[in-house]
Formats: C-alpha cells, structure tokens, sequence
C-alpha cells in the first residue's frame, strides 16, 4: 500500500496555515492582509501544491475563513486539513480539550469557515489526559460515515494512542514536529507508522525560522507574532541550537548550500514522512521552497549536520 498523503501530492511539501492569520490572535506569525494570504494561497496552488493544512486556533478561525475563501471555486482540486481540540474561552484562553461534544462542534465550525461540505483531513490536535482518545475517534468516525471528512489523523501523538484511536477507525496520518534538532521520532514512532501504512507529516519543519537563519538570538519579533509571547517560546532555551547553527553555516557554506535547503533535505531524507509543513508569508519565501527542493544537499552533508547538532545538545 501507498501512503496517503504520497497519493495527493507529488511535491512534498505542505502549506502552513498558521502563516497567513496571525493578526487574528492565536497560534500565528505576524500581520498579513486578507488579500495577500488569499493571493499567497492561490498562488501555492499555482505552483503545484495541494495539501493545505489549517486548525482553528490559527487566528482564532481566520486562516480557516481565508483558505475557504480562496478555494471555494476549485474546492475538489485541494486537500484540505484542519483539526479539533484547541480551543478557547471567550476572552481567548487557550484550552486542550477532546470531550466529544467540542470535537464535533469544532468540526462543524470548521465546516463553515472553510465553506466546504467536507474536510479532507481531520485530526485530533493534540492529546488531552482528562478524555480518552477513542471518544472524539467515535465522533470522526461517524462525520467519516456521513461524509463530512475522508480521512482521520492524530497530531502530537504516541504509539499508545495511536493503537487505542486504531479501535475506532483507520488513522491514516500521523502530523508531529519533526527536523534537525526535533528528530528522535525516528527511533521511536516511524517503525510503528511504517508497519501500519499510516504517512506522516512534519510540523516545525524549519523550527520556527532557526534553521533558515532568520531567526537568531537578536530577533524581535511584532506582537500578532505569538514567538512575542507564548510560554513555550519564551521559556524554551535555544542557546545549543545558535551554537550548532554557528557551526552548521560553515558547513553549509563550504558546499554552497542554505539552511532552507538543509532543513529540507533533513525531513526527506526519511522514508516514512509523506510531506513537510512549511510556511510562508510572502511570495518570496514561497517560491524559495521549491528553488530549495531543487538544490538538495547530499545525504553526507545532512548527516554532518546531524552530528554537529548532536554534539552541541549534548
């Protein structure tokens, strides 16, 4: 059999929604206007690019309104996925919650804002320890059953629920951060979704600007950016990666490659990923994805990398 997503696409790359709503509060990465996100889409698809991936928590519902607006006359010709269990309270906390009754809630709002009768892709965000994974599973199984979405996923997940979800139905997509300094899944999730034919899609594929080089210890970031505020941001202790990376441009440099094309060239050099998230915010860091795939660095290089990374995490 043939992973899913490698029958969808044959780029193998995947559009990040978070990029085009982060003035809408949320989970996002700075202004853009609703034209140019549109236009950005549009022209991502122009480019050959089908998979569109979105959640709500992204603006707080705008990247699922704008990916619904752009696509709402070529709707069959993309492959649409979005997510439940990231939720918030009206003065815009954020919660983890996979009860039933808000997972088929978020679906049907997702329903509406991306002005579509059914989702393509639709995945349980991320696990939650108060709700036993197989609840929503019962709930997708049956939007799966009525047609409101084809396919099902887990994001952020294990190899425990991910067997307990198999219950209920087929997962056929596994979404988790995944890249040069994130990349330990391959010694502990990627046999388990190899033996079962389930594809997988990376997250933090550039790890949030630092592999690419735009992001650095001098960068300020504007306040629609959510690496301005959230915890997980601010606490997080990149000083290790800075360092690797210091030393990783030398190597780079030498074989005339960039840290786009590395970071690339990380992820595909894994079998079992079926395509890499990335997102852009403007026309230029789009198209720099696919001069990107036309450069990749020898699987000798990566590995260097690798160890050099290694090495300063230590």
């Amino acid at each position: 059999m043939t992973q899913l997503l490698k029958t969808v696409s044959k780029i193998p790359l995947a559009f990040g929604g978070a990029a085009i709503s982060g003035e809408g509060g949320g989970y996002g990465f700075g202004d853009i206007s609703e034209s140019s996100a549109i236009d950005l889409l549009n022209m991502a698809y122009d480019l050959g690019l089908r998979i569109f991936d979105t959640a709500p928590i992204y603006g707080f519902g705008l990247s699922e309104i704008r990916m619904g607006k752009a696509f709402k006359h070529n709707r069959d010709k993309v492959f649409l996925v979005s997510k439940s269990g990231v939720t918030w309270s009206a003065n815009k906390r954020v919660d983890m919650n996979n009860d039933p009754v808000v997972t088929l809630k978020m679906l049907e709002q997702s329903l509406r804002d991306l002005q579509s009768d059914y989702i393509d892709l639709y995945m349980i965000h991320w696990p939650d320890s108060k709700v036993d994974i197989r609840r929503p599973l019962d709930v997708l199984s049956k939007a799966k059953a009525q047609g409101k979405i084809k396919h099902i996923g887990l994001c952020n997940t294990n190899i425990e629920e991910l067997t307990k979800a198999s219950e209920c139905d087929k997962i056929e997509v596994v979404q988790s951060e995944f890249n040069l300094f994130q990349n330990n899944l391959s010694a502990t999730l990627f046999p388990h979704i190899k033996e079962n034919d389930i594809s997988f899609m990376s997250w933090g594929t550039l790890d949030k600007g630092i592999l690419t080089g735009r992001v650095d210890e001098k960068r300020k970031f504007e306040t629609s950016d959510c690496r301005s505020w959230a915890p997980w941001w601010k606490n997080a202790d990149n000083k290790s990666k800075f360092l690797a990376m210091k030393k990783i441009w030398t190597l780079l440099d030498e074989h005339h490659h960039t840290g786009l094309e590395l970071a690339l060239a990380h992820n595909l050099l894994y079998p079992e990923l079926s395509v890499a998230l990335c997102g852009a915010k403007n026309k230029e860091q789009l198209l720099s994805l696919f001069k990107a795939l036309d450069n990749l660095p020898k699987k000798e290089i990566v590995e260097e990398a690798i160890a050099l990374a290694n090495l300063e995490q230590k």
